[in-house]
């Protein structure tokens, strides 16, 4: 049977969350560098928080202050949690999100490692949240949001959860024009955050529509070929199985190369194509009322 977009997602992510991807590994680092994280922030939390997956940094635009209770959306290994937990302090808290089971258990093993008490888990889709109305002071989330078959949904789940005068700090990717049909049809360029983005005018209008005020979609203007920080990291992916849809596997994770499981995917559709001209790293702002 096939499987919906969401169950490749998850298990394309799984995979990695399996692998040693971490900052262990010196392209990872740069590439968590190249998105806005400083040497500082990665050196101090584990390195196996980083997988080198993000497309900026949500906690340096978030403002959080001690006692704000923030949530991260696809929290992956807790790199963002654990950076948000010491912001908003013991008298805070920070929640992580996730629908990968392994990645919650790379996240909640780097928490207990840093014996953080004012963090928490739970695993979920980010367009059901498991979270009590107005209960919540900031979301913010890293190269997710553009994962999302609904994102119209994902977008209200958040007015849902925030109080009156909450905030979004959002990173993720965004479309500046049209794909070509090679990307938009290619299942793989939608697990590797670029087929499934959508347009920042259109990010903007579905934040208006979920409720939202004060609503900036900004271009970063990173260089998305980052990701080739990674090529050259060998052994840092689980290898999938062959008759898996993971069976191809984005440069995010692997080099691509003739002996490896990348070749003839969505590597090769960024040799061919430089995704700087239709996608960008945008940080995204809004307030609910």
């Amino acid at each position: 049977m096939k499987q919906s977009i969401e169950e490749v997602v998850r298990d394309k992510y799984g995979a990695i969350a399996e692998s040693s991807l971490s900052s262990a590994h010196a392209g990872v680092r740069r590439v968590a560098e190249a998105f806005g994280y400083s040497a500082e922030e990665l050196a101090s939390i584990p390195a196996e928080a980083n997988m080198g997956l993000s497309c900026g940094n949500p906690t340096a635009t978030a403002n959080l202050r001690p006692g704000e209770v923030v949530v991260d959306l696809g929290c992956g290994g807790g790199l963002d949690v654990l950076l948000a937990a010491r912001k908003v302090g013991p008298t805070g808290k920070a929640i992580g999100v996730d629908m990968t089971p392994s990645m919650l258990d790379r996240a909640r093993a780097n928490a207990k490692q840093q014996g953080l008490e004012n963090v928490e888990f739970h695993q979920a889709t980010i367009d059901k949240l498991p979270l009590a109305d107005s209960s919540v002071d900031c979301v913010i989330s890293n190269c997710v949001i553009n994962l999302a078959p609904d994102k119209g949904a994902v977008l209200r789940e958040i007015a849902r959860v925030l109080k009156p005068g909450g905030r979004v700090a959002v990173s993720d990717i965004a479309l500046k024009k049209a794909l070509p049909p090679e990307i938009e049809k290619d299942l793989y360029a939608y697990v590797g955050c670029v087929a499934g983005a959508i347009p920042i005018e259109e990010y903007e209008r579905a934040l208006k529509a979920a409720g939202f005020a004060d609503v900036e979609v900004v271009d970063l203007k990173k260089d998305l070929n980052a990701y080739g920080e990674v090529e050259g990291q060998t052994g840092c992916c689980a290898p999938p199985a062959l008759d898996s849809p993971l069976a191809v596997v984005d440069s995010a994770c692997c080099p691509p190369a003739e002996s490896n499981a990348v070749h003839g995917g969505f590597a090769r559709l960024l040799k061919d194509f430089d995704i700087n001209d239709f996608a960008a790293s945008v940080q995204v702002y809004a307030l609910k009322p």
